[in-house]
């Protein structure tokens, strides 16, 4: 295998310590959910091809929804689609009349991501990716750049603030033409959402709308057919922590969010939206609770139901709604043996601990947790490793006197984690490193 960066392999041994979802090196500790990931990717290339898709995302508290999201992120980098992402919070919801909305729309234009800036601050890259490319053809054509921009943006015009938004972005091209570093400052703030009334957004630019909250996804419609003309693929949003519109205690706020939700929905699942997809991660409760959850909005229950014919082992992806499945015992067994190949900054000669430590390790979280470690591998994972830390530390020290020191906080409250026997130390049958499964575009 390839050594690990030092850079790369500290970056996702801190998270995964804080027991935070790694912001780099995800592809190095991926194990399982194959059919969930071949599902998604399908998802990806529809919205290359200009179509729309709407996920949500549901699982509990630590069984690694963020994480996947991530990783959808990484492979959309690799379709050139351009991605955004946030939190909701008490302060970022879809709709709210109280800037909330705006706030959110802000947060995804800050954490615009592209291939070339996987960690946010694309958006003047994209927007002059798109100036580049006018100019060029307007240079072909031998005629004004600002005339090409208006003709690629014309399909716009019937859209929501569409007119204003092709006029933004020509102003954004003749400060740029112009070296008037304010005006495509400007032009910038208002695609970010930073103008807060109309007449600062006439007097800076010569339009008289700016991102409220009641167009918010409005504006991201349009920013999604701006960047196909810019030459990507299309937009993926990521919104996460959707459970906080769940703990939303004014009833008609929560139910004005869960019916954006369902136009989100209807658009995307009609096709009236290009190159458009939205992906949501929330909890079981956030979907499932009919009397607070998306269930307690009747025109969502009926089109979230699940399918009544997927019952038992019998799985259908397909839907608007993924439940992400638990962790096998084989894919627990393989993530451990990743994380400790990372830890060793992928060099087998700094190994800390013999394989037939995972399996006591695993033996143990079983017997004292059950099943629920594998849907929520969290502080497992975080114990994992530091007890590595603990190891590297204290050369000398044996792993099997640290293993009755951990502590493991489940879900059902702190488990102590005790010595094992012997009969506990039997090695699993196969080579890890055939086990690895990376998955691959």
């Amino acid at each position: 295998m390839t050594k690990i960066r030092a850079k790369d392999r500290n970056a996702l041994i801190q998270s995964l310590r804080a027991g935070v979802v790694p912001r780099v090196g995800q592809h190095l500790i991926q194990v399982g959910r194959m059919r969930e990931i071949e599902e998604l990717v399908k998802d990806i290339e529809r919205i290359a091809e200009g179509g729309s898709t709407f996920r949500l995302v549901t699982g509990e508290y630590g069984s690694g929804k963020t994480f996947f999201l991530n990783l959808i992120r990484s492979i959309a980098f690799e379709k050139k689609l351009v991605t955004a992402h946030a939190d909701l919070s008490p302060d970022r919801r879809l709709h709210a009349t109280g800037g909330q909305a705006r706030s959110l729309y802000a947060e995804l234009m800050r954490n615009l991501s592209t291939r070339a800036r996987p960690d946010g601050g694309a958006l003047p890259g994209v927007i002059q990716k798109f100036v580049a490319t006018a100019k060029n053809e307007a240079k072909a054509q031998c005629t004004d750049t600002e005339l090409v921009i208006h003709r690629k943006l014309e399909s716009l015009s019937e859209m929501v603030n569409g007119y204003d938004f092709a006029t933004v972005i020509a102003a954004y091209c003749r400060g740029f033409e112009e070296g008037n570093e304010q005006l495509q400052s400007d032009a910038v703030r208002w695609m970010r959402g930073e103008f807060s009334t109309k007449t600062d957004a006439k007097s800076a630019l010569g339009v008289r709308t700016f991102v409220d909250d009641a167009s918010v996804y409005d504006q991201l419609k349009l920013f999604s057919r701006f960047v196909r003309l810019a030459g990507y693929s299309g937009l993926l949003i990521n919104l996460d922590e959707m459970v906080n519109l769940y703990k939303l205690a004014n009833t008609q706020a929560r139910n004005a969010n869960y019916e954006q939700i369902l136009r989100i929905l209807n658009d995307s699942l009609q096709g009236t939206v290009e190159g458009l997809g939205i992906v949501m991660g929330g909890t079981p409760e956030f979907l499932m609770d009919t009397r607070r959850g998306l269930y307690s909005y009747a025109a969502l229950q009926s089109r979230l139901a699940e399918n009544t014919f997927a019952q038992g082992d019998l799985v259908d992806l397909t839907g608007p709604v993924m439940q992400l499945t638990s962790l096998t015992p084989e894919d627990f067994y393989v993530l451990l043996d990743k994380l400790h190949h990372a830890f060793a900054f992928g060099d087998k000669s700094q190994y800390l601990l013999p394989q037939n430590a995972y399996k006591v390790f695993m033996d143990h979280c079983h017997k004292r947790i059950g099943e629920a470690y594998f849907r929520t591998p969290r502080t497992t994972i975080k114990a994992f490793v530091d007890l590595l830390a603990v190891l590297e530390q204290n050369p000398g020290t044996k792993w099997q006197s640290l293993l009755g020191q951990i502590d493991i906080q489940a879900d059902n409250g702190d488990v102590e984690m005790e010595g094992f026997t012997d009969t506990h130390t039997s090695d699993m049958n196969g080579n890890s490193d055939n086990e690895l499964t990376h998955f691959k575009l």
